[in-house]
C-alpha cells in the first residue's frame, strides 16, 4: 500500500481534486434546487407529498443506470455524473429541509407575525435559522453519498478516484483497489467534518449544543 501512494503521487492529487470537484459540483446544485424546493413544500401539504414521492422514487434508481441514461442527452464526462449526483442528493436535503421548516413550533411564527413581520420575513428570520441544524443534517448526509457515488463516475468518463478502483478491478491489483477505496473514505469523513463545522458556524448560538447540553 505504501507503494501505491508513493508511486501514484501525482495522479492521487489529480484525482483526488477531481472526484472532490465533481461532488462538491453536484452537492452545491443540490443544495440550491432542494432547500428552496424543501421551503415551499413546507407551506403545502397536497403538493409536498407528491414531490416528496418523485424524489423517492429517483432514489430508486441504481446510480449506474441513472449515469447511463445521462449518456444519450449529454454525453461522457463530468457534465452528465454531476447531473446524475445532483440528482440523487436531492432526497435527503429535501426531506430534511421540509422538516426541520414544519418542526418549527407554530407559536414561535406566531410571535414573529404579531411582530409586523411579513411571511417572508418570518421565514428568512425565524424559521429557516431554527430549521437549519436539521437541513444541514441532511446536507450533510447528501455528502457523504455524493462522494460514494462518484466513484462511478469514472465509468462515464468524468475521472475521480473511481479510476484507481475500477482500473484495480480489470487488472487485478489489489493496491489499486484498496487504495482508491481509502482515499474516498477519507474525502468523505473530511466532507462532513468540514461540514460539521459549518453547521456549527451557521446554526443559532442559542441552538448550539455544549456539552450535551442546549
Amino acid at each position: 500500500m505504501i507503494a501505491f501512494f508513493t508511486e501514484n503521487s501525482s495522479e492521487i492529487l489529480l484525482k483526488t481534486w477531481e472526484h472532490f470537484y465533481i461532488s462538491m459540483i453536484a452537492l452545491l446544485l443540490g443544495v440550491v434546487i432542494a432547500v428552496p424546493i424543501g421551503i415551499l413544500l413546507s407551506k403545502t401539504k397536497y403538493l409536498s407529498k407528491i414531490v416528496l414521492s418523485i424524489t423517492s422514487v429517483l432514489q430508486t434508481v441504481p446510480s449506474l443506470a441513472l449515469l447511463a441514461l445521462m449518456i444519450p442527452f449529454f454525453g461522457v464526462g463530468k457534465v452528465p455524473a454531476i447531473i446524475a449526483l445532483c440528482i440523487y442528493s436531492l432526497l435527503p436535503i429535501l426531506n430534511n429541509t421540509f422538516i426541520g421548516m414544519r418542526s418549527v413550533n407554530e407559536n414561535t411564527k406566531g410571535a414573529g407575525i404579531a411582530m409586523g413581520m411579513t411571511p417572508l420575513q418570518s421565514i428568512r428570520l425565524v424559521e429557516l435559522p431554527l430549521a437549519i441544524p436539521v437541513i444541514m443534517s441532511g446536507i450533510r448526509l447528501s455528502a457523504v453519498y455524493v462522494i460514494a457515488w462518484a466513484t462511478l463516475a469514472s465509468y462515464i468518463g468524468a475521472g475521480g478516484l473511481g479510476d484507481f478502483i475500477f482500473n484495480g478491478l480489470n487488472l487485478y491489483k489489489a493496491e489499486l483497489i484498496i487504495g482508491g477505496a481509502i482515499i474516498v473514505t477519507v474525502l468523505a469523513l473530511l466532507a462532513d467534518f468540514l461540514l460539521s463545522k459549518l453547521e456549527r458556524w451557521v446554526t443559532p448560538k442559542g441552538l448550539r449544543i455544549e456539552g450535551g447540553r442546549l
